[in-house]
C-alpha cells in the first residue's frame, strides 16, 4: 500500500466503501411512512364513529399522531422507527414531533425549565419560522396572482 499512486488508491477506497441500498431504503421508508399513515386513518375512522365533525376529527388526529410521536420518542423507541424507516418516519407528523421532543430529551438532565423546556424548539424552531415565512410569502404571490381574475 505504500507503493500506490492516487489512482491505484482511488480504485483501492472504491472497492472499501459500501454500496449504497437505495431500492432497500426507499422500500423501508415507504413501508415505515405508509404504516404511519395507515395508522392516522385508523385513528380519524375511530374518530368518526363516535360522532366528530370533519373539523373536529382532524384536529384531534393531529393531536393524537404529535402526541403519540412525541411519547415514543420520549421512551426512545421512535429513533428506532426513523433509523429503520430514514425518510418514511421524518416526514409524517409523528417526525415532526420526533424533531420537537429529540433535542429537549438530550438537557433533561439539566431540568425540565432550562434542560427540556428551554432546549425543545432548538431544531423546530428554524422550520417553523420558515414554514410561517414561506406560507405567507405563498399567501401574498395567490392574492396577487387571483386578484386580476
Amino acid at each position: 500500500m505504500d507503493n500506490m499512486n492516487n489512482k491505484e488508491y482511488q480504485k483501492y477506497a472504491e472497492r472499501k466503501i459500501p454500496k449504497p441500498t437505495y431500492f432497500k431504503n426507499i422500500l423501508y421508508a415507504f413501508v415505515v411512512g405508509g404504516a404511519i399513515c395507515v395508522f392516522g386513518q385508523i385513528i380519524r375512522n375511530m374518530l368518526f364513529k363516535f360522532g366528530l365533525d370533519e373539523n373536529s376529527v382532524t384536529i384531534a388526529t393531529s393531536i393524537i399522531l404529535v402526541f403519540v410521536g412525541s411519547f415514543l420518542t420520549g421512551i426512545g423507541i421512535y429513533d428506532k422507527i426513523g433509523k429503520i424507516g430514514g425518510a418514511g418516519a421524518a416526514i409524517p407528523i409523528t417526525g415532526f414531533a420526533n424533531s420537537i421532543v429529540s433535542p429537549a430529551m438530550e438537557y433533561k438532565r439539566e431540568g425540565f425549565i432550562f434542560g427540556v423546556a428551554a432546549r425543545m424548539f432548538s431544531i423546530a424552531g428554524p422550520v417553523l419560522v420558515y414554514g410561517v415565512g414561506s406560507s405567507v410569502i405563498v399567501g401574498i404571490l395567490y392574492l396577487i396572482f387571483t386578484k386580476g381574475r
